[in-house]
């Protein structure tokens, strides 16, 4: 099941990137792992799936040992401070950084460590009270701030689009973070390289593809699973 979910998800991206006129290969596909056993995990590598995107700490750095050493951990969930040093050295790219306490502490584990963390900033575009992230016109202050840490890369900006019925109602919220994220682009800050762009899940990644998206985060569409309604569809 898995890998010809994995193949329907890949063939509806490669359609959004043709009528975008985009090149296929500018969007990495994150199969959302959260809560799925090994096995499902497993299949999904053997099919070629490299990057994984988790929710929960420690379900991170189980897998994190259990699984494959070429596997790319992504963290797509809210993180709390207290565990940014539990993820620090397994994360490829923590997709969450909400506020400038995280990036602070992310900052202080990274340089215990020595190494550099990247990360994306999530923005909050749609403005809802039940979600995380910073508000359109806070994340350039955020940025610059962020940006001299010596021990951070900013590498783009995530959202989490509001859960519609309707995946078109979103494309305005993309637009709108694909617009801001080019403007960033342009300013040429130190410390940031503006290259990721986070957004789009089950329900309406292609949409988010056609606005530009270069990592999608697919759950569902991919593992196949249940889900309460209003909740979104990873």
């Amino acid at each position: 099941m898995v890998r010809e979910n994995l193949e329907e998800v890949n063939n509806r991206i490669l359609a959004a990137c043709k009528r975008a006129g985009r090149n296929p290969q500018e969007v990495t596909l994150v199969a959302v792992s959260k809560t799925k056993p090994a096995d499902m995990i497993t299949e999904a590598y053997a099919a070629g799936i490299r990057d994984f995107g988790e929710n929960k700490v420690q379900e991170l750095c189980e897998k994190h040992q259990a699984l494959p050493e070429d596997i790319r951990w992504h963290m797509i969930g809210h993180l709390q401070r207290n565990k940014v040093k539990q993820i620090i050295d397994k994360a490829v790219l923590i997709h969450s950084v909400d506020s400038l306490r995280l990036a602070a502490q992310i900052e202080e584990e990274a340089a215990k460590r020595n190494l550099i963390a990247d990360i994306l900033l999530e923005v909050n575009v749609a403005e809802e009270e039940s979600k995380f992230g910073f508000k359109l016109e806070e994340t350039e202050a955020a940025v610059l701030e962020i940006a001299k840490f010596p021990h951070i890369g900013i590498k783009g900006l995530m959202t989490i689009a509001p859960f519609v019925e309707n995946s078109e109602e979103n494309r305005p919220v993309f637009k709108k973070l694909k617009k801001f994220y080019v403007d960033m682009q342009s300013k040429s800050i130190d410390n940031v390289n503006m290259n990721m762009l986070s957004m789009g899940m089950t329900g309406d990644y292609e949409i988010a593809v056609e606005e530009g998206a270069t990592l999608v985060r697919v759950g569902t569409g991919i593992f196949g699973t249940r889900y309460k309604i209003g909740e979104n569809k990873v």
